[in-house]
């Protein structure tokens, strides 16, 4: 299993805006291609952030999935064009579990 982490600064004062538009337009969409293993925002250290963490079964299910959600007409005219100017900025790493790691 590979673990995408997501981190997303929101401009100051839009995290409670982004998360209300994410759950009620971009995880309905997203959700079609992959799997949401959490979502959280920062209280400590850098604020105004979102984490989120996405499963995929391999890099190439990752990269044949990312592709589809690109192509998805509700995502581009319908999240994007709402979601994308809440961000600063937005960073992305794969995680790979470790062997003894309780999630694999």
């Amino acid at each position: 299993m590979y673990y995408e982490m997501r981190t997303y600064t929101v401009k100051l004062g839009q995290i409670k805006e982004y998360n209300k538009l994410f759950e009620e337009i971009g995880y309905p969409i997203i959700s079609k291609y992959t799997t949401l293993v959490g979502w959280w925002h920062t209280e400590i250290g850098e604020l105004n952030q979102l984490i989120h963490i996405w499963a995929y079964e391999s890099l190439d299910e990752r990269t044949k999935k990312r592709a589809e959600l690109y192509q998805d007409p509700a995502w581009l005219n319908d999240f994007v064009p709402k979601a994308f100017p809440l961000l600063e900025k937005q960073e992305s790493k794969l995680l790979i579990a470790a062997p003894f790691s309780p999630i694999k």
